[in-house]
């Protein structure tokens, strides 16, 4: 059986294009700076981003947990959001690995935190106070149901971070996406941050691998914290070649997605029981209403004996992501299944 996968964009396989490169991939020693392809994809995804320099990393944690390691030391503080991915799912790896101490203030529906919650949350001076050294963004957030961040808003807490010395790194590993959804380039939506990481694996399509962006002094350093992490690899090219097919092919196209998973929100919508959240990009959650007697559980299991994957939240939503392996016949059987599971309950 093939399975309409819509549990997250990570699940997509390289396409043809990608995988023709990745065989004919010029490869060297990327730890000795010898892998050509490798340097390639760095010098494009750098001026993409409007940025002096970029790195390859494994993955878009590592890529997070990078930045972080090169912005702050032991015993800094980094302020972030309380739905943020990389509080909530990167394993406290800031705190474990870095000793730095995450300092969580709410995210807004929309994914931004209110200006006055970073101003209240940004330490005095005091012996008995860690230093606020960071504040960490996402765009677009993965939680607060794929919404955007808008230049102004990146802008707007820049702004306020520079007037207390204060760095920003942006976790972009769908940038891409918000790009598409404010119809604007992304290197705008990235102008005002010191270092921005985003994700060739997820609806991009790459098998593996993420890049993180800034100046080159500070790439210079991650490259270094990327090396103690494990993260230096070796003929690294034939992954690195299905990422500049990523950026050369796949980032003009997630309109596509994006129109799919609004499609499917508004078929789910329309059956009796379902409650569908906003959908901005290419991710949206949806719930079951208290007349539908289906535990969490099984309502998965009965939507995979249908062909669908759909990803469970402990809070009780289910979460859809579109991508480029979705196609619009996808679409309208997700919504079948989905009213043929509820109606048989």
């Amino acid at each position: 059986m093939r399975f309409i996968d819509l549990r997250s964009d990570t699940v997509t396989h390289p396409t043809p294009a990608m995988r023709e490169a990745m065989y004919q991939a010029e490869v060297g020693d990327d730890v000795f700076g010898e892998d050509p392809t490798v340097r390639h994809l760095e010098e494009m995804a750098a001026e993409r981003m409007g940025k002096e320099a970029a790195l390859f990393v494994a993955s878009g944690t590592m890529g997070n947990l990078v930045a972080l390691l090169t912005h702050c030391g032991r015993g800094d503080e980094v302020i972030v959001g309380d739905r943020s991915h990389t509080f909530l799912f990167e394993q406290g790896g800031m705190a474990a690995l870095g000793g730095i101490t995450p300092r969580p203030i709410p995210n807004q529906p929309d994914g931004t935190l209110r200006l006055e919650d970073i101003q209240d949350a940004i330490r005095s001076e005091n012996v008995h106070f860690p230093r606020t050294r960071l504040v960490c963004l996402e765009n677009t957030h993965n939680m607060c149901n794929g919404a955007p961040l808008t230049a102004e808003y990146t802008a707007s807490v820049a702004q306020l971070a520079r007037a207390y010395g204060l760095r920003i790194h942006l976790d972009g590993a769908r940038v891409f996406n918000a790009a598409a959804a404010l119809n604007c380039a992304v290197r705008d939506l990235v102008r005002d941050v010191d270092s921005v990481m985003f994700c060739l694996s997820k609806g991009l399509c790459a098998p593996v691998g993420s890049m993180l962006c800034g100046s080159a002094d500070f790439i210079y350093e991650a490259r270094r914290a990327r090396k103690v992490l494990g993260g230096g690899m070796r003929q690294v090219g034939i992954l690195a070649a299905a990422g500049i097919v990523a950026l050369e092919q796949m980032t003009e196209r997630l309109a596509e997605d994006h129109a799919r998973a609004r499609r499917l929100a508004e078929g789910l919508a329309e059956i009796p029981g379902v409650r569908v959240g906003p959908v901005y990009t290419n991710i949206f959650y949806f719930w079951l209403n208290d007349e539908v007697s289906i535990s969490p559980e099984d309502f998965v299991a009965r939507l995979k004996s249908q062909g669908v994957l759909v990803l469970g939240r402990e809070d009780g939503r289910y979460r859809v992501v579109t991508h480029y392996w979705i196609t619009d016949e996808d679409v309208e059987t997700t919504i079948r299944a989905v009213r043929t599971v509820i109606s048989g309950q």
